[in-house]
């Protein structure tokens, strides 16, 4: 026994019951009852009339005992080393003290103030003499042209 679906609600049409279609391009429709061939046949959309199997799945009723919701994932947090310091120096450093952080920035601190004072220091000796030169000549003098303007 063949059952056949009906065009406009969904429903279940058997064998010598119900209305057959066939519009002028060939397609068949079959209707369960003439109420749905006449709303069919007035272009109503089965989305917006509630009865209908279309309209029902649309807005998920009925459904409810046969899928269970979703579980979402929990996320997962990892610890990744960063370019310059890999996984043992960051967790180092996050169990330190406030105090040490604070001893290893002065000292950090007064060792780059000694490293710019020699930097500096080095720049200041060898300072180099003006060279002694004569009057200073122009490319215009050296061709043997006119002197000044």
């Amino acid at each position: 026994m063949k059952v056949e679906i009906d065009a406009f609600s969904g429903f279940r049409v058997y064998p010598s019951k119900g209305k057959l279609f066939v519009r002028g391009d060939s397609k068949v429709f079959r209707f369960s009852s003439s109420k749905n061939a006449s709303l069919f046949l007035q272009r109503k959309n089965p989305r917006k009339i509630a009865w209908t199997q279309v309209y029902r799945r649309m807005h998920k009723k009925g459904i409810t005992e046969e899928v269970a919701k979703k579980r979402s994932r929990r996320t997962v947090k990892h610890q990744r080393g960063i370019v310059g310091a890999d996984l043992a120096t960051i967790a180092a450093r996050r169990n330190q003290t406030a105090a040490i952080r604070n001893q290893q920035r002065i000292s950090a601190i007064a060792k780059a103030k000694t490293e710019k004072k020699e930097k500096e220091s080095k720049k200041a000796k060898p300072a180099r003499a003006p060279v002694a030169s004569g009057p200073r000549v122009s490319k215009q003098q050296m061709k043997g042209g006119k002197g000044g303007r």
